[in-house]
């Protein structure tokens, strides 16, 4: 159709002719064999190392000699469901002994300052583990009203990020999660 060294059109003016854009000459489709290899080869390396991400598995697979981009890969350890295997920190941990409190949140209409606080854990993933960040917000202002941070789980800068706050103000409800941070009896607590 196209003649790419015609004597007398140019490839743009044969593409202008025949209303199509140059792009669509120079367009090759991934097949779907080559997919098919690579998810494949994407496979045994994931059998292999598990605990690889896709950005592990790019690399090797660069190393080996294929020329893959990061999207690729995540595209295909998508459509094969893998995902790397690790360790998650796990935050809410419940004590059997401790009791289980009422949630008050439910159908509240939180219309003022100070009327609830509320406070969680999360993780930070560092290079030798994992630091914990404790905290509060008043829930009206989505202000922060104290924060910690920690590299253990235990109750003891759960109870410093609190007495800080309380310092600052108090609040009608302080909601939490349920872990044991939480929800343990706090011999000498501030309250």
């Amino acid at each position: 159709m196209i003649e790419m060294n015609h004597e007398g059109l140019s490839v743009r003016q044969q593409c202008t002719l025949l209303e199509i854009n140059r792009s669509t000459l120079y367009y090759e489709a991934n097949s779907r064999e080559d997919d098919t290899k690579l998810a494949e080869e994407i496979h045994n390396l994931w059998l292999e190392m598990p605990f690889y991400g896709y950005r592990r598995i790019t690399a090797e697979l660069q190393r080996r000699g294929y020329q893959i981009n990061g999207k690729r890969v995540i595209r295909l350890m998508k459509e094969m469901n893998l995902k790397a295997l690790y360790p998650k920190p796990r935050t809410t941990i419940k004590s059997k002994e401790n009791p289980v409190y009422p949630y008050l949140l439910k159908g509240l209409d939180i219309n003022r300052p100070n009327q609830v606080w509320q406070t969680d854990i999360s993780y930070i993933k560092m290079p030798t583990g994992f630091a914990y960040l404790v905290a509060l917000i008043d829930v009206y202002r989505r202000y922060v009203v104290a924060w910690r941070l920690s590299n253990t789980m235990d109750v003891h800068f759960c109870l410093e990020m609190l007495e800080e706050a309380l310092s600052k103000n108090c609040p009608d409800i302080l909601n939490s999660d349920q872990g044991s941070q939480f929800s343990a009896p706090w011999k000498g607590a501030i309250f």
